[in-house]
């Protein structure tokens, strides 16, 4: 079975950044309004998921699970791609943990 998510090279560094900051993460892939549909990063438990969330996977970082959400009526128009976090230059949401950073998580999507 394929994986549903992944991320790159740049974004498992960012994310050991920020886990060395803030602790456990968790992503919750963003339904669009003002921050554009973002791949928003967590503390882990911060963001609560609930039985309309779809957990799509986990980002492994070294030995370091961070799991990633969306809602399951987003999950309808995305459930036939493959997710995988990047990270690019500008800031992205001022909810994400890497917003102060001048960097902004992004998600690559292509079909399965």
């Amino acid at each position: 079975m394929m994986e549903r998510v992944a991320l790159t090279d740049e974004a498992a560094d960012l994310i050991r950044r920020l886990v060395a900051d803030h602790g456990p993460l968790m992503f919750h892939q963003s339904g669009g309004c003002c921050d554009g549909s973002a791949p928003m990063c967590f503390p882990a438990g911060e963001f609560r998921t609930g039985a309309s969330d779809v957990h799509l996977g986990d980002l492994v970082v070294d030995d370091l699970a961070v799991p990633v959400w969306m809602s399951a009526a987003q999950f309808e128009y995305w459930r036939h791609t493959h997710l995988t976090i990047d990270v690019v230059l500008g800031r992205g949401s001022g909810f994400s943990l890497e917003a102060p950073l001048g960097v902004r998580f992004l998600v690559r999507s292509r079909l399965l």
